[in-house]
């Protein structure tokens, strides 16, 4: 930043536009990631439809029951999607989550 009274440039100004910070979380897998990203897109355009279902019915147009339908099939597919998330999480748990490595139980008796 530049200081006006005397004319200075701060720290601040030399450091750099971007600042790399550490991650606090770890990424997803990229499977889990995919699921999640469908979910989402599939939540999204399924609310949308919910909303225009709703100021159909409101006018009264004609269009209002094929919404509806399709709003409960959009439902289906969205419970099926976020579904899909948990079960993906849960298989990439199983399948690499595990290290394997001996616990001290798992140790033989050397020290008797």
């Amino acid at each position: 930043m530049y200081d006006e009274e005397d004319g200075s440039v701060s720290e601040a100004a030399g450091r750099g536009l971007w600042v790399e910070e550490p991650a606090r979380r770890r990424r997803l897998p990229d499977p889990v990631r995919a699921s999640a990203v469908r979910a989402v897109l599939i939540v999204a355009v399924t609310l949308t439809e919910a909303s225009v279902t709703f100021f159909l019915a409101l006018t009264g147009s004609w269009l209002a029951l094929p919404m509806v339908i399709l709003g409960i099939a959009g439902t289906v597919v969205a419970t099926w999607a976020v579904l899909d998330v948990w079960i993906t999480r849960q298989m990439w748990r199983q399948r690499y989550g595990v290290v394997s490595e001996p616990s001290s139980a798992a140790r033989g008796d050397e020290g008797r």
